[in-house]
């Protein structure tokens, strides 16, 4: 009986997509679901691009894998994950690799990669980004786990992944959780990224006055240079498009209350519990949040705000020009927020995450995927403890070249009343990392005063406390 060289369980969207990119670049699929109809309906519409084994129950599709075998999981992620493990594992044997490739927390990740580990059985968790078209044409993959798994898995995932220059859009991240945590911050400068573009194109349509289509034929140019991203690119077209029914631009028919499934979230709760400042990221997340707030936007929507001036054509242009070199900067920043992320986690978890590495996954196949990556790749296999992009020197330059119209942007924005909190955000991280002092000073003494918490000093090494002055206390002194 020929036996099959992966399976995959949960025929979804991106469960089936993945098992078609695996039959169509070889490989012999098992295919299971839950429901066995959509499983038939998988092996109908899709029979003849490979070959593919379909399964009715558990126990069928681990008997029809190869040893070791290697299940793909491509469920919601949560308890449906942990059911699914559970149906798994007594069908399983030492040495066989169970990959989760859905969006789980990282958390839940290394705690199933504990158990499983016990019983001898290897448990990956495989970021996957590039959505459904991705999946099927080529994402860019990161898993977690043992090097032993990724030795079973790593060409395969290799050859099913986005490639650029020739170079595969798949590594091993690290132990245990790395996978699902690198791309759970991925998801965080994803967040970022697209409030950033959002923001732009108000201020252009705001203050620049340029209609949607207008808009779309700047981001297009912009995407021919520095900024050119999957992210641009897609922006472009979703701002040149009319609506059918109404002619009208779509980007005025659509609701302006964001969604959002939990990633991002997961990234700011992550970086607090980390102390990793990522405010761009959390600006993001939280816009999103405040566009849902309707009855508390509806209160406020009827508030004074900035005023409002119209600009010629030229200043027009001259302000275009200074939101690229905004957009850029802050682009920067938030990309190296989730690089110092990642830094923080493996420190705290034991991991040895190359971050050179990790850019240049990114370049193919993901949501986040852009040209200066491939730089940012370059910055950290120069230096791989780099503490930040603006370490590296050309990094440091374009920012540094980006000071006044950066500024310039936010300052219009604040005048005109126009919300910017991710360019702001972006903006006040780098004013407090290079400022020579910072008025956390003075919270250190608020702290002492009412907690006793004690301080530190410039002057001297040691821990401190004054005793402050009150009504029967009247003189202050340290110890």
């Amino acid at each position: 009986m020929q036996l099959a060289h992966v399976g995959v369980t949960g025929l979804g969207v991106m469960g089936r997509n993945l098992a078609r990119n695996f039959a169509r670049n070889g490989y012999t699929v098992a295919v299971h679901n839950r429901t066995a109809a959509r499983t038939r309906s998988v092996i109908e519409e899709y029979g003849h691009e490979g070959a593919f084994m379909p399964a009715e129950t558990v126990e069928e599709f681990v008997a029809a894998l190869d040893r070791p075998r290697r299940v793909m999981i491509m469920v919601q992620a949560g308890p449906a994950t942990d059911t699914v493990i559970d149906e798994l594992v007594p069908f399983l044997e030492p040495g066989d690799v169970v990959v989760d490739g859905g969006n789980a927390h990282f958390a839940d990740t290394r705690r199933r990669e504990a158990a499983l580990r016990e019983q001898g059985i290897h448990f990956v968790g495989a970021g996957v980004s590039g959505g459904e078209e991705g999946a099927l044409h080529g994402p860019s993959i990161m898993p977690g786990g043992s090097p032993e798994a990724y030795a079973v898995l790593g060409e395969m995932f290799e050859r099913i992944s986005a490639k650029v220059d020739g170079d595969a859009c798949s590594t091993h991240i690290g132990a245990d959780g790395a996978g699902h945590f690198v791309k759970m911050v991925h998801n965080g400068i994803e967040y970022a990224d697209m409030q950033l573009i959002a923001e732009a194109y108000d201020l252009l349509r705001q203050v620049g006055g340029y209609t949607p289509a207008e808009i779309a034929d700047r981001f297009r140019a912009w995407n021919q240079g520095r900024l050119n991203s999957y992210l641009i690119e897609i922006t472009a077209e979703v701002l040149a498009h009319t609506d059918a029914d109404t002619g009208t631009p779509f980007v005025d028919i659509v609701s302006d209350v964001a969604g959002q499934k939990g990633t991002g979230r997961w990234t700011v709760q992550t970086a607090l519990d980390l102390a990793s400042p990522v405010t761009a990221i959390a600006q993001a997340t939280f816009a999103r949040a405040a566009s849902g707030q309707e009855r508390l936007r509806a209160v406020y929507r009827h508030l004074d705000g900035g005023t409002t001036f119209s600009l010629s054509r030229t200043e027009a242009e001259r302000f275009a020009s200074q939101v690229e070199y905004a957009l850029y900067a802050s682009k920067v920043i938030a990309y190296d927020q989730g690089m110092k992320m990642i830094q923080d986690a493996a420190a705290e978890y034991g991991w040895d995450i190359d971050l050179s590495a990790v850019a240049g996954i990114w370049r193919g196949g993901c949501i986040i995927r852009a040209s200066f990556l491939d730089r940012i790749r370059s910055a950290y296999a120069a230096t791989p403890d780099l503490p930040s992009l603006l370490s590296d020197q050309a990094f440091a330059a374009e920012v540094n070249n980006a000071q006044v119209p950066w500024r310039e942007v936010v300052a219009s924005a604040t005048r005109r009343g126009i919300p910017v909190p991710a360019f702001a955000a972006a903006l006040a991280y780098y004013d407090t990392l290079r400022a020579d002092r910072l008025p956390a000073a003075l919270l250190q003494g608020q702290r002492d005063y009412f907690g006793a918490h004690t301080y530190q000093r410039v002057d001297r090494d040691g821990i401190f406390h004054t005793f402050w002055a009150h009504a029967d206390r009247p003189e202050a002194r340290t110890s």
